[in-house]
């Protein structure tokens, strides 16, 4: 069993917990006089709490480790926009007019027990057939309905992300049931076809969730090396969005899918819907050092949802689209766009 996915190694052989080491190197970025040899290393934990094994390289695949100067190099991006308008203005200073979107679904067994809380113990892709109460998933891609929950998800994407995307074609896939396992995604359309506009994304899940087999294990490698694929083919900056449950089983691959799309024009917003935990989730946020830029961004949809209850679909836009304007800023600065 996985514990706390990155650590960093200091000179004098202290291990610190990826709490600790966010501190450690945000430290060592304010106080040059801090020479301490920082690297990335993996923490293994075994299920009774033993002793951690500890796997010193710089990469999930047990490469060389980056320089302590490129480690300290690496700065997250603070969330740092209050409203949607200012939101909308830092994109628009970034340049970016417009952007291309892509859509990875969890269909992972795990979504049948992580509800108890945020969906009433129901699996959050339970569809209503009357239609009156929506799911999770439903939810992230719709927020007009107080009732709903993941088509709730996909709804609310479309009223805000679709501004951004001219021609309204957007990829789909899913990942995690029982034909694709952890292994690969499949499209929600044949042929190569894509969905046109959030209106058609919907559609689709409605047509296909209640066909799914849900399994396992969770790794978002597949989808992310989807996106790459696409953003090598078209040559243009594109947004994948994931929602998901966040129970990650596959880590190192994961982990090393998001260091590699750092090397093309790709931002990753990853929803969370169910209870979480979302440890995981955040330390992919803040702290891979690896990346040659903070490429991903960590949205609590339930948690979103309690702390913007008059306006939700402006709340959910101002936090998916949080870090965007950096990142774009940092895609066109290192030359990757």
């Amino acid at each position: 069993m996985q514990g706390h996915l990155l650590t960093v190694e200091a000179t004098n052989a202290q291990i610190y917990t990826f709490y600790q080491a966010q501190e450690l190197v945000e430290q060592h970025m304010k106080d040059t006089r801090n020479h301490c040899a920082i690297k990335t290393v993996w923490l293994s934990v075994n299920e009774k709490g033993g002793k951690p094994e500890v796997n010193e390289h710089g990469n999930a695949n047990g490469g060389e480790a980056k320089p302590a100067e490129d480690v300290a190099a690496f700065k997250k991006i603070p969330d740092k926009y209050e409203t949607y308008e200012q939101l909308e203005k830092a994109l628009r200073d970034a340049g970016l007019e417009s952007s291309n979107l892509i859509v990875g679904i969890d269909y992972t067994k795990s979504n049948t027990w992580t509800g108890a809380r945020t969906y009433h113990g129901k699996s959050l892709h339970d569809i209503d057939p009357s239609d009156q109460m929506w799911n999770p998933y439903q939810v992230a891609k719709a927020i007009y309905s107080k009732l709903i929950l993941l088509q709730r998800v996909i709804y609310s994407l479309g009223r805000t992300l679709e501004a951004f995307d001219d021609d309204r074609l957007i990829p789909v896939f899913g990942f995690g049931d029982v034909t694709t396992g952890g292994s690969a995604c499949f499209p929600f359309l044949p042929d190569g076809l894509v969905c046109h506009g959030f209106a058609q994304v919907l559609e689709r899940y409605n047509q296909i969730t209640p066909l799914m087999q849900l399994a396992g294990p969770t790794n978002f490698a597949p989808v992310i090396r989807e996106a790459i694929q696409i953003c090598k083919t078209q040559k243009s900056y594109h947004i994948l969005v994931i929602i998901a449950d966040g129970l990650v089983t596959n880590r190192e691959e994961t982990v090393q899918a998001i260091v590699d799309a750092s090397e093309y024009p790709l931002s990753i917003v990853m929803v969370g819907v169910g209870d979480g935990p979302w440890d995981v989730m955040k330390a992919f946020d803040d702290f891979l050092p690896a990346r040659r830029f903070d490429n991903f961004q960590f949205v609590d949809f339930d948690k979103m949802l309690r702390v913007n209850q008059v306006n939700p679909d402006v709340g959910f836009a101002t936090a998916a689209l949080m870090e965007i304007p950096a990142q774009f800023k940092k895609i066109c600065e290192a030359g990757i766009l």
